[in-house]
């Protein structure tokens, strides 16, 4: 009994910190957007905005280039709940290059479907295939008909 109560406290001691870590992660990789564009056309009505011509958008680790982008928000305070992107899709994040014709970005999900022949490089690697799907938050990615290169140091 003495046990399972030393046990109990201690995953509430830790659950706090593992919650904070989790919640800091999440912080870091959405942050505020900022999107900068040749030119706009807001709907208010539909919660829509679309940028065009040299779109750029960016968070606190993400970067998005692409010809046009329409960003779906919430009504209520503006929280981008996804964006489509089309035409020369690069996106950056940390040493890695993304590059489709098309991406969705869905913010609740922490997520980018990439379609249009999805490239993705790290350096000299580089993964392909018909649809990319990158999970922002765990840092996963999911390739479908999948194409690897992979270039060992000694090549380099």
């Amino acid at each position: 009994m003495l046990r399972r109560l030393l046990i109990i406290n201690i995953i509430f001691l830790f659950l706090p910190v593992v919650q904070s870590q989790a919640e800091n992660q999440k912080a870091n990789i959405k942050g505020p957007i900022t999107i900068t564009s040749e030119a706009l056309t807001a709907d208010n009505k539909a919660h829509t905005a679309l940028f065009e011509n040299n779109v750029i958008a960016k968070t606190t680790d993400l970067t998005i280039q692409a010809d046009k982008m329409l960003v779906f928000y919430k009504e209520d305070g503006g929280d981008v709940t996804k964006i489509e992107a089309s035409g020369n899709v690069r996106i950056l994040r940390d040493s890695r290059i993304i590059t489709s014709k098309a991406a969705t970005y869905y913010a609740d999900e922490e997520k980018v479907l990439f379609t249009g022949e999805p490239r993705a490089m790290d350096g000299d690697n580089v993964v392909s295939g018909t649809k990319i799907t990158y999970f922002m938050a765990t840092d996963r990615f999911l390739v479908e008909n999948s194409k690897v290169i992979l270039k060992s140091k000694k090549e380099r």
